[in-house]
């Protein structure tokens, strides 16, 4: 079916590494841009990074500017999170989102995106 299927949550200490994965499939395959956002018990949900299908381009929220770094194989339509130097704060659900087409939202707008993953949990201890 179409969709989005993250990887590569997982539970980790302080400092710590880990990469995700986000396989789109079918229509979710983005046309123009593939992000992650993450959601935390008591906070809305946040953007963290985003990418430019195309042009390769990525932005990334100042908490994670540094830190994490976004990529994509657009061959295989997989987008993903290489985040590095984790702390308790990056805890959190991390969902992909495609967005399709330049539709004029804000990149880090929950509505520009068609298309949603599950979402997979990132722990991090100290």
């Amino acid at each position: 079916q179409d969709g989005l299927i993250e990887n590569g949550g997982g539970s980790v200490q302080a400092g710590q590494s880990l990469r995700l994965s986000c396989q789109a499939s079918g229509g979710s395959s983005p046309n123009f841009a593939m992000s992650w956002f993450r959601r935390t018990p008591g906070k809305k949900r946040e953007a963290v990074a985003t990418i430019r299908i195309v042009t390769g381009n990525s932005f990334y929220a100042p908490s994670v500017k540094g830190r994490f770094t976004i990529s994509q194989d657009k061959s295989k339509a997989i987008v993903y999170l290489q985040m590095d130097n984790l702390n308790p704060g990056d805890t959190a659900m991390y969902f992909c989102a495609a967005e399709l087409y330049a539709n004029g939202d804000p990149w880090y707008a929950e509505k520009a995106y068609a298309y949603w993953g599950l979402g997979t949990q990132v722990t991090v201890t100290a």
